[in-house]
């Protein structure tokens, strides 16, 4: 594949943004009558006084192993133009990774009971992200052009049942052991506290490449005559004109061997004669 006709990879950047929706999610969903807690990812940041802590490490990426794909090109989703017209562009792109991406979340305050307070609140705030990402799918053409599934400029504000959306979905998963998580959090030299596991699931797409066009020949219609057997599918059997009269020739030869004997049929006779 020439790299000159292939664009930069799209999805480079979602694990990143994944991160960063989480804690735009639970600074956003705020609603108590106190101060919102500081987000953090590092594991060993020592908060001061009486301040609240809720840290989002992320620790593991995985492949999901129920949604394997080859890895050959294929024609990708999008196409600038009308697809039935000839000046359309398309594009080819390899099988999506699917990624299945492990987040610890951690919460602390000075008494452990206001820390579990604060992992009771970010549990519930987690659990109403049913879609943690979800706005329509950006392709970046190899000419630098940011464009929807429809071939139309991108825009987040997008919708219609042809617009192919990206989307991030995060559940509550038992994925880190208490020994391991305690050798996490020593490694970090950071005190141990009230944790749990979240699994975010997506889609990084790879780079765009540009299809050549594709010249397709086909063999010239043949003029079915009317004596031409078709099966009961509807389709003319496997034997032309041409083959016709050659079977039927083939049928009129003189078979090989002795002669026959000229047998016919007894006549009848007339009993009253």
């Amino acid at each position: 594949m020439n790299e000159n006709l292939r664009g930069p990879y799209q999805g480079h950047n979602l694990i990143g943004e994944i991160t960063e929706a989480i804690q735009q999610h639970l600074i956003e969903g705020w609603d108590l009558d106190r101060p919102p807690p500081r987000i953090e990812e590092d594991l060993s940041f020592e908060p001061k006084d009486r301040e609240e802590v809720i840290y989002v490490y992320m620790y593991r990426v995985s492949q999901n192993p129920t949604l394997l794909n080859s890895k050959r090109w294929r024609p990708a989703r999008v196409v600038v133009g009308d697809p039935e017209s000839v000046d359309a562009e398309h594009f080819l792109q390899r099988a999506p990774l699917y990624l299945d991406v492990h987040y610890l979340v951690a919460t602390h305050s000075k008494f452990r009971s206001d820390a579990e307070r604060l992992a009771g609140w970010v549990l519930l705030r987690l659990h109403e992200a049913t879609q943690l990402v979800y706005r329509p799918r950006r392709y970046l053409l190899p000419d630098g052009r940011q464009v929807d599934s429809r071939g139309e400029t991108w825009s987040a504000d997008a919708s219609g049942e042809d617009v192919v959306m990206e989307k991030v979905s995060i559940a509550l998963v038992d994925d880190l052991t208490l020994g391991d998580a305690v050798n996490f959090f020593s490694i970090h030299d950071a005190p141990y506290r009230p944790y749990f596991t979240y699994r975010a699931r997506c889609a990084m797409e790879g780079s765009l490449a540009v299809a050549k066009p594709t010249i397709i020949r086909s063999n010239p219609a043949v003029e079915v005559g009317r004596g031409e057997e078709r099966r009961s599918s509807g389709r003319v059997g496997s034997g032309s004109a041409r083959r016709n009269s050659e079977r039927t020739s083939a049928k009129m030869r003189t078979p090989f061997g002795p002669g026959g004997y000229d047998h016919g049929p007894i006549p009848d006779v007339n009993e009253e004669d």
